[in-house]
């Protein structure tokens, strides 16, 4: 399902990202507001929670996809409620006082979510 492999690339490459901010590189502007380059260490440890979280989504993803069978059960409200989150984190990123955050995380974001809800709504078909 191609929405599956969609919004896992982007996902994972949030994933990606938010270790970096977890191990201090400086690309904070384009996270939680973009107020801090390298994100203090309580920020990091916010960001290290959302990797886990982000890789546990990606493997509901891919399953609910048919891309991977790893035995997660298939509940269509896991995917309704990321798909929820995200529209909601895009409409945060879309508030944010960072340009950078604006411009490039708002419409991962929005594609990401609807990758989730096309997905729950295609594997309940």
């Amino acid at each position: 399902m191609l929405s599956a492999w969609i919004g896992s690339f982007i996902f994972a490459g949030a994933a990606v990202f938010y270790i970096l901010l977890t191990l201090g590189l400086p690309y904070g502007e384009f996270a939680m507001g973009g107020k801090h380059r390298i994100m203090p260490s309580q920020m990091r440890v916010a960001c290290a929670v959302s990797v886990v979280i982000q890789l546990l989504a990606i493997l509901y993803l891919l399953q609910a996809g048919h891309v991977i069978s790893i035995g997660l059960p298939f509940d269509r409200g896991v995917y309704y409620f990321f798909a929820v989150y995200l529209i909601l984190n895009t409409v945060m990123n879309l508030l944010s006082d960072s340009k950078k955050e604006r411009l490039v995380m708002t419409p991962l974001s929005l594609v990401t979510a609807i990758c989730f809800g096309l997905t729950a709504i295609m594997r309940g078909s």
